[in-house]
Formats: C-alpha cells, structure tokens, sequence
C-alpha cells in the first residue's frame, strides 16, 4: 500500500511540473508574441512618419529648387527610409525569435 501512495505522489509532482512548465512556456509565448508586435508596429508607425516627412521635404524643395532638387531629397529620403525599415525588420525578428 505504501508504494502505491509513492507512485501516486511521484505522479502527482509530475504532472503538477508539467503544468507549471506548460504555463510558464505559454507566458513565455505571450510576451515573446507581445514584444514582437509592439516591434512591428514601430516599424510601421517610423515607416509611415518617414513617408509623410519624404512627401513634405520634397515637395518644399520642389518649390525651392525645381525639379532636380526634388529628386535628390526623394532619393535620399528614400535610402533612409529603407534602412530605417530594414533596421526595424531586424529588430522585429530578434524579438520574434526571443533575443
């Protein structure tokens, strides 16, 4: 009888340890989900803010300065953009992956 209560406690710690890993690897899960949206919509939102600033920049300097100097700034807004974009895509990954 004493050994069938010793295998029902051994049991019983087990399943008690899978449940808690269970859970604590689903908390994990959540915030490793959390941080990776909260990323992503940074990337987003610096994405939009980089557009609206490249539209006004050029749009001045077309004004100011023609035609040739509106394409500079749009190219050069642009390559910005595109490294702010891929430097929020790194970021967006390394919280995806836990990091």
């Amino acid at each position: 009888m004493v050994r069938g209560w010793g295998s029902f406690a051994l049991v019983t710690v087990l399943v008690a340890g899978v449940a808690s890993s269970a859970a604590a690897g689903e908390a994990s899960s959540k915030a490793k989900v959390k941080r990776t949206v909260k990323e992503a919509a940074k990337t987003g939102g610096h994405a939009a803010r980089d557009g609206a600033l490249t539209f006004g920049r050029t749009t001045r300097d077309f004004f100011k300065g023609g035609g040739a100097a509106a394409k500079r700034t749009w190219k050069a807004n642009a390559a910005q953009t595109k490294e702010n974009a891929r430097a929020g895509g790194r970021a967006t990954r390394r919280a995806a992956k836990g990091e």
